[in-house]
């Protein structure tokens, strides 16, 4: 999977909550997302590891704000060939337009559909993703969202839950986003880039503290709900009916 630099935001003036997953960004996504959020790849890498756990022959496999496809990529890999459906959800014609050209090469059947998660109906789900996606859905949405993913697993079935978290305590929040400020400058990105990147995502991009996460999965009905990779304010959690 190939991307362009990021330097969006080198160029362009960003006004409060601007940002959107258009073709411009689905350009530059891959490069955007790896030098953005820390743990990202690593998170991809681990996939293949984890989707053994949860191996069932013709069952469905959803990424749910599927992007260029990398996370459904990286399910298909764990798959060890069995006959499996992977399932790409995103409102983004553009993303999804570039995720069709990269899942050209895996082996199991794949479904792209372009659809507002909120009306997305999910069925005999083994494995679902969602990296990143849940915070820019609207918070009103979000328990209706995941109760609809809980009703749709098979029993034994997994959800990983990927978010940008905040927390309650001031101090830490302020050291842990001067850090992964610092972390993007490290990457290469500008001072400018970085001050215009947070205006454009300021009110689309809403994050909640990891207790509020775990405490809505265990509402849903999920038996096992853990963080299983962390680096800085990026959380992953693994939930399972």
């Amino acid at each position: 999977m190939t991307s362009n630099k990021d330097d969006i935001y080198s160029y362009t003036k960003a006004a409060s909550g601007s940002f959107i997953f258009d073709e411009r960004v689905a350009r530059v996504f891959d490069d955007m997302i790896s030098r953005s959020v820390p743990g990202y790849q690593h998170i991809l890498r681990m996939l293949p590891t984890l989707t053994k756990q949860f191996q069932v022959d013709e069952a469905n496999y959803y990424d749910l704000g599927c992007s260029l496809g990398a996370g459904l990529l990286a399910i298909s890999q764990g798959l060890d060939k069995r006959q499996a459906n992977l399932i790409g959800i995103d409102n983004s014609s553009a993303m999804l337009e570039h995720a069709q050209v990269n899942l050209q090469i895996v082996e199991q059947t794949v479904e792209l559909r372009e659809e507002n998660l909120s009306q997305s109906v999910l069925e005999n789900a083994a494995l679902t993703l969602m990296n990143f996606t849940l915070q820019f859905i609207p918070l009103a949405q979000r328990p209706r969202l995941l109760e609809n993913i809980y009703s749709g697993m098979r029993v034994g079935g997994a959800l990983i839950l990927s978010e940008k978290v905040r927390f309650n305590d001031q101090a830490t929040q302020a050291l842990i986003t001067d850090i992964h400020h610092q972390y993007k400058s490290d990457q290469g990105y500008s001072d400018l880039e970085i001050s215009r990147k947070r205006e454009a995502i300021d009110q689309i991009l809403i994050p909640e503290t990891l207790d509020q996460h775990i405490s809505r999965l265990k509402e849903c009905g999920f038996k096992i709900v853990t963080p299983w990779i962390q680096n800085l304010q990026f959380i992953s959690l693994l939930a399972v009916k």
